[in-house]
């Protein structure tokens, strides 16, 4: 006979982790494990490059998933993913994703990740970590998409925690934190907060001269369909970007990047 008992079956989850070690000369190590991978396709220009990948295709309840690079002395790359990470409507715990960065002395590491679509009820808890050495730098980037807006969804139900710390020489010097939950998204449409905006990203420089870049990028914030703001407290600049969809957000970030760093864009971004 069928057991007809309502004990919730055990659902299936993805644990994966990618970890590149590099040197000047290249490659030192790599290890990955479950659904997350790490390509270094062979480039002719620019920074030597670093692409993630979640197998999976998205991130669920209770699934797990890291990504770390460590540049050592006197390294220079890009870290980037295959494409824009999913989280999928979750019926338990929050996913998880880590993401851990480490620079050495008078390293540098752009860390441009694509988007990361949060469909209506998904669940995910993040957090990206960069230690710098006292000369090293970084540029990050970080974009979401609320809802799949190419079918007119816009989410009703969402748990989002979502944090990026810097450290230079072991100490705090920059903390951006973003959250979302149920209560919070009705008041979205305020001015307060995303005015709307289903789409946003945050792009900071972290380098002792990256304050001297502030008018220049300035100069390019003026996509149509997208509202961005700058600013540059000691040591860095941060760029926030509002707009009614990813794709004029992601043009407006492919113009920023443009003024902020010299090499070409990642060749696995679709532009």
């Amino acid at each position: 006979m069928f057991d007809s008992s309502d004990t919730a079956p055990r659902m299936q989850r993805s644990h994966g982790a990618a970890h590149v070690v590099m040197g000047p000369r290249g490659l030192i190590d790599l290890a990955q494990a479950g659904s997350a991978k790490a390509m270094l396709p062979r480039m002719t220009a620019g920074l030597p490059e670093i692409v993630f990948l979640n197998t999976s295709g998205g991130l669920a309840s209770g699934d797990r998933l890291a990504f770390a690079v460590d540049l050592r002395a006197g390294t220079r790359a890009l870290a980037t993913t295959q494409t824009a990470e999913r989280a999928y409507r979750a019926t338990a715990a929050a996913a998880q994703a880590r993401v851990t960065l480490t620079v050495g002395a008078g390293g540098w590491l752009d860390w441009l990740p694509q988007e990361t679509i949060l469909f209506d009820g998904a669940r995910l808890d993040r957090e990206t970590r960069i230690d710098l050495a006292p000369d090293a730098g970084c540029l990050l980037l970080e974009m979401l998409v609320l809802g799949r807006l190419a079918m007119g969804e816009r989410p009703a139900r969402l748990h989002l925690r979502d944090r990026r710390i810097v450290r230079r020489d072991g100490r705090v010097i920059h903390h951006d934190a973003f959250a979302l939950d149920d209560a919070t998204l009705p008041r979205l449409d305020g001015p307060a907060l995303l005015g709307g905006a289903p789409a946003l990203a945050t792009l900071a420089l972290i380098a002792p001269d990256a304050p001297d870049r502030l008018a220049a990028t300035r100069a390019v914030l003026d996509e149509p369909g997208v509202t961005g703001a700058a600013s540059a407290p000691p040591g860095r600049l941060v760029i926030r970007l509002l707009a009614a969809n990813g794709w004029p957000l992601r043009r407006q970030v492919n113009r920023l990047l443009s003024v902020l760093r010299p090499d070409p864009l990642p060749r696995i971004w679709q532009v």
